[in-house]
């Protein structure tokens, strides 16, 4: 199936006041802290990415990258430096408020999907407005309709994931990332159990979605072609950061 990437448009987010949609600086994440065996896995990095930046992240295994988008993503926290999302400085931040930014702010893609397989394609793409909102508003579900429309999945709101190629659940699981209209998404090797044809779709898709929207989009892949069409290219080797 061929992605038709100009059938729908998207509605943009406001205008961006030029503040930096991710800062980081001087971030550190050690484990084990205060035992024989404390261990930094990243050692200072600096960050900085503004609307409608695309940009890839690569690096061996092992090097500090799921940790990094784990930082990023508010699912841990730093050992030192700072992290602002949005103009927000989120160090500070308790459980609840780093909770409320994640749902408002980050979009999350995988490898693999994470669909609910009980829940249809458009409840599935419902589902952060339902969690954030507490209940399935008019507005929630119109906004999911239009994606998956514009994700070229308008007649398979019905279906459930196992109905879908993993091509389709991707394209679903987009369509999830976007439906609160984050400022920052993140995909973590999105296109990695996909074949050439179809990543590409999910490229250009994610792509499209990053110009018209502004968002923010940083892209872990070790697919050097999806990786040299994007705006810049950062490595992270050791824990450290450099462009490439």
């Amino acid at each position: 199936m061929t992605l038709d990437t100009t059938a729908a448009t998207v509605p943009p987010t406001p205008t961006s006041t030029g503040t930096p949609i991710l800062a980081l600086r001087g971030i550190r994440k050690s484990y084990g802290l205060g035992t024989p065996v404390e261990t930094e896995v990243l050692h200072g990095i600096d960050l900085t990415l503004g609307e409608h930046e695309f940009v890839a992240l690569t690096g061996p295994s092992g090097s500090g990258k799921s940790t990094l988008l784990n930082l990023i993503g508010l699912l841990e926290t730093p050992t030192q430096g700072t992290l602002a999302i949005a103009g927000e400085e989120t160090t500070a931040l308790d459980d609840t408020g780093l909770t409320r930014l994640r749902g408002r702010a980050i979009g999350f893609v995988f490898q693999f999907h994470h669909l609910l397989p009980a829940f249809s394609a458009l409840e599935n793409v419902m589902m952060p407005a339902i969690i954030h909102q507490g209940i399935a508003t008019d507005e929630a579900t119109a906004r999911a309709e239009e994606l998956l429309a514009a994700v070229g999945l308008a007649g398979a709101g019905h279906k459930k994931p196992g109905e879908l190629s993993g091509g389709m659940q991707q394209r679903v699981a987009i369509a999830r990332a976007l439906s609160t209209h984050p400022r920052l998404l993140l995909a973590d090797e999105p296109t990695g159990n996909l074949d050439t044809k179809t990543a590409d779709d999910i490229f250009s898709l994610m792509r499209r979605f990053n110009r018209e929207q502004g968002s923010a989009c940083l892209i872990v892949t070790h697919d050097p072609r999806l990786a040299a069409r994007c705006d810049r290219v950062i490595e992270l080797v050791d824990g450290r950061l450099t462009t490439v």
